[in-house]
């Protein structure tokens, strides 16, 4: 079965936001059938950090882009999501 990579921006919502307990918080709300592959971060501007997260989805589930995204947007500690990429591998 096939499986869809996609890389997000994930900007904070403030500048003292913890990042390393932001990507346990993502981790721990994903739906079951995805999984974070790993993080990155990007510095943007005055202190403020984003963060990459590249997650693994099914490619044979419908919906389960929206649903990713309507639980990363659930999340208080973040502000915006922009998808950056997104890959298909087997």
């Amino acid at each position: 079965m096939a499986k869809i990579l996609i890389s997000y921006r994930i900007l904070p919502a403030e500048v003292t936001v913890d990042l390393e307990r932001l990507k346990t918080k993502i981790k721990e709300k994903l739906p079951e059938y995805s999984s974070v592959h790993r993080f990155a971060e990007e510095p943007i501007a005055y202190g403020l950090t984003a963060l990459i997260a590249h997650i693994i989805i099914p490619e044979d589930k419908s919906g389960v882009l929206e649903d990713l995204e309507k639980t990363l947007q659930k999340i208080s500690e973040i502000s915006q999501i922009e998808t950056l990429t997104i890959h298909r591998f087997s």
